[in-house]
């Protein structure tokens, strides 16, 4: 019966029966998955009842939102489960990127510089810094930048890390995932040895962690090894699917209130920002974080050895742990990214009749294809995949907000790649 339904749905019999050996082989990897999330789990319900969520919690309000208790205990359930001192968790923080920049510009000020110790950052961060020039980047405020790339095996550059280190470095930031890149996602140990490091050099640097599209997939996070500010975006992993919106910044107190006071006003920081009735889907969501990203890493694992076994290079390979949600299948040419897509845009619950074409899309520096059939726009945490129009012309996917909707949107791509005639079987 499940094989006529995925033949209904578009999917050969030929491709179900090679998903269906691939998947006999991951019994064990996907067991330790689940390990990782039922730890995670007692994890976030530990910090919402200590924190005693109720039903109050839930209320919306308006205007100022002053004396905002939802808000303001969501913030200290996350701060809990995270470790850390404080945290900033609202709606006004539209993105990933946003919540960056707030982080930035709030503990950066001019005659700063700002360092990268693992090569190029995230293409829509290049604009906040001013790698690309960019109306409000970092640069027109007169903070620098430095970057040292990674070693061609991924390793860190120790000797010109030290080199890089200066007098005026300010803030070291952090990319925990791959971006638009083929290098290896950093897991929280090796974050935590760069940490160590840096901090030898210079005790007083702020070292921020970009966490996107990391945080559960470990049993610890970047502020358990020593980060002091740790970033990321609802609409990833820690909304769990239904944050409709919003980012979070956790870490020390007082970088955290500088983060506060920049996302407002001077004067007003955290007591004002009104939830307008969204925080049930904010607690719910992270609530559900944890077996979510459970479902979104099998849908990882799967895909990698999908296409690993058919001669691509995959980005984690097949058998590496696995320290983010991401998957990067290198194809080569554009004709695979793209087949790619429209093959995870078909498997959506919504808008699955739409096909997706590249675009320039704001903030990247090529045409960017996204495929993303989502109940909350843009989502990265539901089933979706996406590239950049360019060599060595690789995509990227995540999510699935359960492992049978990733398995059938990977079974899915393969099938359209049979299509265009980039896959034979």
């Amino acid at each position: 019966m499940t094989e006529a339904m995925y033949k209904d749905l578009g999917v050969s019999p030929q491709v179900f029966q090679y998903g269906k050996e691939i998947e006999g082989t991951l019994a064990e990897r996907f067991e330790q998955i689940d390990k990782i999330a039922e730890y995670n789990q007692l994890k976030v319900i530990k910090a919402m009842q200590r924190h005693r969520v109720s039903e109050a919690c839930f209320a919306a309000t308006s205007g100022y939102g002053y004396n905002d208790l939802g808000r303001d205990t969501l913030e200290e359930v996350y701060a809990s489960a995270f470790h850390t001192e404080s945290a900033l968790v609202r709606p006004q923080l539209t993105c990933g990127t946003h919540a960056l920049a707030v982080a930035l510009a709030a503990n950066l000020r001019p005659g700063d510089e700002l360092f990268s110790p693992v090569g190029k950052p995230y293409d829509t961060l290049e604009e906040v810094i001013g790698i690309r020039p960019s109306k409000g980047s970092l640069a027109e405020y007169g903070i620098t930048y430095r970057q040292v790339d990674l070693m061609e095996d991924g390793g860190f550059d120790y000797e010109n890390i030290r080199r890089a280190i200066n007098a005026k470095t300010k803030l070291v930031t952090i990319q925990r995932s791959k971006g638009y890149q083929t290098r290896p996602t950093l897991s929280v140990e090796r974050i935590g040895e760069l940490i160590r490091f840096v901090k030898e050099i210079k005790p007083e640097v702020i070292c921020m962690v970009d966490n996107c599209y990391g945080e559960f997939v470990e049993t610890v996070e970047p502020t358990d090894v020593g980060a002091d500010l740790c970033v990321g975006s609802l609409i990833k992993n820690p909304g769990g699917g239904l944050a409709p919106i919003g980012g979070y910044i956790v870490g020390k107190q007082e970088l955290i209130e500088n983060c506060a006071y920049r996302l407002t006003s001077p004067g007003l920081g955290r007591e004002v920002g009104a939830t307008l009735g969204i925080l049930n889907s904010f607690y719910q969501g992270f609530f559900l974080a944890p077996t979510v990203t459970a479902s979104a890493l099998k849908g990882a694992v799967f895909a990698a050895n999908v296409y690993e076994a058919l001669g691509f290079p995959v980005v984690p390979n097949a058998q590496e742990s696995r320290h983010d949600i991401i998957q990067a299948v290198t194809f080569g040419k554009p004709e695979g990214v793209i087949a790619f897509c429209k093959g995870i845009q078909a498997a959506a619950p919504v808008d699955s009749h739409v096909t997706p074409e590249p675009w320039a899309m704001p903030g990247y520096d090529s045409d960017v294809i996204m495929a993303a059939g989502a109940f909350v726009s843009g989502s990265s945490i539901e089933l979706s995949a996406d590239g950049p129009i360019k060599p060595p012309y690789a995509v990227y996917f995540q999510g699935g907000l359960t492992w049978p909707h990733a398995k059938f949107g990977i079974l899915m791509s393969l099938q359209k790649l049979i299509d265009a005639g980039v896959v034979r079987l």
